[in-house]
């Protein structure tokens, strides 16, 4: 991280007590790249899309093959996560051919592009604290604090909000790294609608609702809006330390989103692969408790972000009811 960065002035004395809170030993093994498990993780996301398609394919009753297809649609999620693991580098200790392989492979079931993505994250964790210069935070944070507004995130109109927020953060990029991102976008595009095309011609229209459109245009909008709410809008803006929300171990939700419920944990060493951060939340444990870090959960924010209509980036922990 550049220390020009706003993230980096801000979290200088938060670093030093990161220093101090977890032993340079102890981060070493943390930080330790083991592409076996991150592979593990890859075949059992592939065996639970194969056996979810199948059960949507093969089921009609709407209690049987909805559940399948809630599966589908979390695991398509599951690869923006792993994306994640290859814009930190936290697969291969060494091979750029191996992630921009991965990159691709995993930016397709989203339709997202790869350069897009990574350029939109790293910036993301350089700027985090800045309203303008965080491109998730002034871009993909809605504008205004209303209900409806935020329920729309759980929703197909997710994609509209999604690709518009990375369309406008993409006019400030270079031309050459605009015209990288035009032709990534419009492979996934592409292909995702030959996919469609495919299934409909060849499996029918309920098919393809089943286990295409219903696992991406109903589904994967609420594992991602979700997700999201776990990361930085119950913050202490006062504090570098708690700009992301500290959430509540859960070994459900750490399976089913792939730990990224760590998510303040990965922002403090965003070089420990993803199959650590339990074990790094460990570690963390006392100067959470030092701090007064509160854990949450996602019932909670559910509660505190749609019903009590608390706005993005601010301390809920201390807002009046």
């Amino acid at each position: 991280m550049s220390e020009t960065s706003y993230y980096a002035r801000a979290s200088a004395e938060l670093r030093r007590s990161l220093i101090s809170a977890v032993p340079a030993t102890t981060l070493h093994g943390l930080q330790r790249k083991q592409s076996w498990r991150h592979f593990r993780v890859l075949v059992r996301m592939v065996a639970l899309l194969v056996a979810s398609t199948t059960g949507a394919v093969r089921l009609d009753r709407w209690f049987e093959w909805i559940p399948c297809t809630i599966v589908s649609g979390f695991v398509v999620f599951g690869f923006t996560v792993m994306l994640h693991e290859v814009v930190h580098n936290t697969v291969f200790e060494s091979s750029a051919v191996g992630n921009r392989v991965l990159g691709w492979l995993y930016a397709f079931p989203s339709g997202i592009s790869r350069t897009q993505f990574t350029r939109w994250h790293l910036d993301h964790h350089a700027q985090l604290g800045d309203g303008v210069a965080d491109p998730k935070r002034h871009h993909l944070s809605p504008r205004r604090n209303a209900r409806w507004l935020k329920a729309l995130y759980f929703t197909p109109a997710l994609f509209f909000i999604y690709f518009r927020a990375a369309a406008r953060e993409t006019t400030t990029y270079p031309p050459e790294v605009r015209a990288r991102i035009r032709f990534e976008r419009a492979v996934t595009v592409g292909g995702h609608l030959a996919i469609l095309g495919a299934l409909i011609a060849l499996a029918g229209g309920w098919i393809a609702f089943k286990v295409y459109l219903v696992p991406y245009f109903l589904v994967f909008p609420v594992a991602f809006a979700l997700n999201r709410l776990g990361q930085h809008y119950d913050i202490d803006p006062s504090d570098p330390a708690k700009w992301s929300t500290l959430m509540a171990p859960s070994r459900l939700w750490d399976f089913v989103l792939l730990w990224s419920g760590h998510h303040l944990e990965h922002h403090y060493f965003p070089n420990v692969p993803f199959y650590n951060l339990v074990r790094l939340r460990v570690a963390l444990s006392p100067f959470c408790e030092a701090r007064g870090m509160h854990p949450s959960t996602y019932r909670r924010l559910l509660w505190q972000w749609l019903v009590l209509n608390r706005a993005p980036h601010t301390n809920w922990v201390s807002a009046p009811s």
